[in-house]
């Protein structure tokens, strides 16, 4: 540890060359901004695809399609589904997407049926504005996703077209399901009647809910089974699995920018060491004078260590705030097929921003530390 009284000497070492200086801290909230939109970009991925033992929801798709667009299970379905034993309930739901390949900026409609928000199987919905009430009343009414309805400045009220389909926003929603906060719900017999749709008795798919987590797999197989010899055969998944499969090279993609985040943190440390070396070098007298006045080595070490520390967190600060306030501006999410991966800037982003910053700070003063502790005063003195 160090005494207080040292702090005023150490940022009085950072702020010497102010133009150095700035241009370290630059490069660090860079670095640090790029590392925690990639977290970022990696936590809404385990978010949305990682399995849980408590899931319990299937998703009933036409066998051999993948996008909304192809999928056409008929209506008549729903009863057979329901009859399934471990089956609790079961939802028809007609999906249309504004944009079916992989883009940022995506409207997903669900039609879903009236009464989905008055029974087990309804979304855990937090109504931000609007009720679900208004929405019952209108049958071009949407339920908004505050996720999508951020990204597009919509408001209860307001009118919005995508793909053809024109709504009228009843309510702002959120909730803590990543496929629940960037579509629009719609009425089932709204969507199937609209431009493009598959026309009515025709869903996309069902959405299944079941008593028990570990019969997911099993009930899978028997709803499969039961529609195998029909013209329009199922392939059923878990949710998670069912967002892996359909955002398969998505997610290959972002697995790649983990290989970036990397090098961000490559670059903070280099930037960091490069700058506490030449500050170092630069003050080679100074520290013989402090050793003459009966500094010790270890003293000025810590002093080097803590310079470091101190430009790492500038600027690991700045680059973590600017990301954390360009996410939850912009909202972004990437989209594939109707599915959605939200970038998720939670506080555990934060947390492993600030430890890396504090970290890496550490370490780029260490080496330059060590070389300064060891110099004998009288090689300093002669140094140029």
């Amino acid at each position: 540890m160090i005494s207080p009284k040292f702090l005023p000497v150490i940022f009085k070492q950072v702020y010497r060359n102010p133009t150095r200086s700035l241009l370290t801290v630059g490069g660090v909230a860079t670095a640090m901004f790029l590392f925690c939109t990639i977290e970022a970009m990696q936590s809404g991925m385990r978010e949305a695809t990682e399995a849980n033992a408590a899931e319990t929801t299937l998703i009933v798709y036409r066998e051999n399609r993948f996008c909304p667009f192809t999928s056409r299970l008929p209506e008549r379905y729903l009863s057979r589904i329901e009859k399934i034993p471990g089956v609790k309930s079961a939802v028809p739901m007609t999906i249309v997407v504004s944009n079916c390949r992989t883009s940022l900026d995506v409207v997903t409609f669900r039609g879903v049926p009236t009464e989905i928000f008055s029974s087990a199987q309804a979304p855990g919905f937090k109504i931000v504005s609007g009720s679900v009430e208004e929405w019952k009343k209108r049958t071009d009414a949407a339920l908004v996703g505050k996720t999508l309805a951020t990204r597009r400045g919509l408001k209860v009220g307001d009118r919005f077209d995508a793909n053809g389909i024109t709504v009228s926003v009843a309510a702002i929603v959120d909730s803590d399901e990543p496929q629940d906060q960037n579509v629009a719900y719609v009425h089932l017999p709204f969507l199937q009647r609209a431009p493009g749709s598959k026309g009515l008795g025709v869903v996309t798919q069902y959405n299944v809910k079941v008593e028990n987590p570990r019969d997911l797999k099993g009930i899978a197989e028997a709803i499969d089974l039961e529609f195998k010899t029909e013209s329009e055969p199922t392939a059923t998944r878990s949710e998670k699995a069912f967002v892996a499969r359909a955002a398969g090279d998505l997610l290959e993609l972002i697995g790649f920018t983990r290989w970036l985040g990397v090098g961000c943190v490559f670059a903070v440390l280099a930037l960091v060491a490069n700058t506490v070396i030449l500050s170092v070098q630069d003050r080679v007298r100074e520290h013989a004078v402090l050793q003459t006045l009966g500094f010790r080595g270890s003293l000025i070490a810590r002093l080097i260590v803590l310079e470091g520390l101190v430009l790492s967190l500038l600027g690991g600060t700045a680059g973590i705030a600017i990301s954390l306030a360009v996410l939850r501006w912009g909202q972004f999410s990437l989209s594939n097929e109707g599915l959605s991966i939200n970038f998720q800037a939670g506080s555990d982003v934060v947390i492993r921003g600030m430890a890396i910053t504090v970290l890496l700070g550490i370490l780029a003063g260490l080496v330059p530390a060590w070389q300064a502790s060891r110099r004998e005063i009288v090689e300093s003195f002669r140094a140029i």
